[in-house]
C-alpha cells in the first residue's frame, strides 16, 4: 500500500519533492507543507514525534520542513532515521518510490547545505 507523505527529496537543493494528497486525506501535512505554510504542520509533526511516532511519513515531512528552514543538522538526522528503519513504499510528485530513495536524495540535500 503507498501511502502519501511529502517526500523531503531536495531537488537542487532547494526544492523539496512534494506528494500530491488530496485536502481531505493528507494527515501529514504535505499540501501545507507544498504552499510553504510549516508551521501548524510542524507543530503537529513535533507533537508526533515527540510521542514516539517515528514512521517515515512523520521523518520525512519534518526533515523536509528543516531543509526548508535551512536547518540541515537536523533535517540530516531525520533522514538517517528513516534509512534505520525497513524501506517502505511512497507516492511522490515523481510517482511511486522507496522511503530509503526520498531519505537519500534529501540526505544529499542536507549534507551539500552542511559543506
Amino acid at each position: 500500500m503507498f501511502k502519501v507523505v511529502l517526500a523531503g527529496a531536495a531537488l537542487a537543493i532547494a526544492v523539496p519533492a512534494l506528494a500530491q494528497p488530496t485536502e481531505v486525506a493528507d494527515p501529514y501535512g504535505a499540501g501545507s507543507i507544498s504552499k510553504g505554510r510549516y508551521t501548524a504542520v510542524e507543530r503537529k509533526l513535533q507533537a508526533a514525534y515527540e510521542k514516539g511516532d517515528r514512521s517515515p511519513e512523520v521523518l520525512l515531512n519534518l526533515a523536509a520542513i528543516r531543509l526548508q528552514e535551512k536547518r540541515a543538522t537536523e533535517a540530516r538526522d531525520l533522514y538517517k532515521a528513516v534509512l534505520s528503519q525497513p524501506n517502505a513504499d511512497m507516492a511522490t510528485l515523481n510517482g511511486a518510490a522507496g522511503s530509503h530513495e526520498v531519505a537519500q536524495r534529501g540526505l544529499a540535500g542536507a549534507l551539500a547545505m552542511l559543506d
